[in-house]
């Protein structure tokens, strides 16, 4: 359609990019229609020659396509920061995860840990408990989703706790983010945006990576779980 931009965006943006899609026609700009999915997901589906306009990605994930020949280096922009944190159902207790020891007696007596497999957050996590030599116990006990929102499985019972990057736990009713794992123990992810090599609308997609960079989306970011 002429009045829409095409989106491919990685899950942890998805509370902002629709917060912020009606403020952008508001403002003047074509429709947002934007398709959601983990980074490494979205990478294959691009491989496999999916059409978009703009696409979010890890900064990582979006410095292959533009090694790849997919993404004009020249529109990149950063958008945000991102920090794991971990949840549990809303009314439940809150464990302490304010230091390593702290995260590590949380983790070992949750009945169970749900975690992404594809995402940002997931392979992170995987490394973490690596890390803290508790992967076997974690794993032995853990719901591992594909893709999509772990803190799903707080409310359906099937987990007690749910690691996901912060911003994707918000987007989830009835549960209740504990906070960030601390920082130490984890790099930020950033979230960057560019726009495809094979666009047609190039004018009206270099005009929403412009909008999406700018100082007035920072209020969304933020509430949103995220850091502009």
């Amino acid at each position: 359609m002429a009045d829409t931009v095409r989106m491919l965006s990685t899950l942890a943006l998805k509370g902002a990019v629709q917060s912020l899609a009606g403020q952008y026609q508001a403002a003047g700009g074509v429709r947002i229609d934007a398709d959601f999915a983990p980074t490494l997901a979205l990478l294959d589906r691009l491989r496999a020659s999916e059409a978009a306009d703009v696409v979010i990605l890890t900064r990582d994930g979006l410095d292959e396509v533009v090694r790849e020949g997919r993404v004009v280096p020249q529109t990149c922009v950063d958008l945000a920061r991102s920090f794991v944190g971990i949840a549990v159902k809303a009314g439940t207790a809150h464990p302490d995860i304010a230091t390593e020891a702290a995260l590590r007696a949380a983790l070992l007596g949750a009945r169970t840990v749900a975690y992404s497999r594809l995402g940002a957050s997931g392979i992170l996590f995987a490394k973490l408990i690596e890390q803290l030599g508790i992967a076997a116990e974690v794993n032995a006990r853990a719901q591992i989703i594909p893709q999509g929102f772990t803190g799903e499985k707080l409310v359906t019972g099937e987990a007690d706790l749910a690691v996901q990057q912060i911003s994707e736990l918000k987007q989830v009713g009835g549960i209740e983010v504990v906070g960030a794992i601390p920082r130490q123990l984890q790099t930020p992810a950033v979230f960057s945006a560019g726009r495809m090599v094979a666009s047609n609308k190039p004018a009206e997609a270099d005009r929403l990576l412009r909008f999406l960079a700018s100082p007035a989306v920072a209020p969304a970011l933020r509430e949103s779980g995220l850091e502009p």
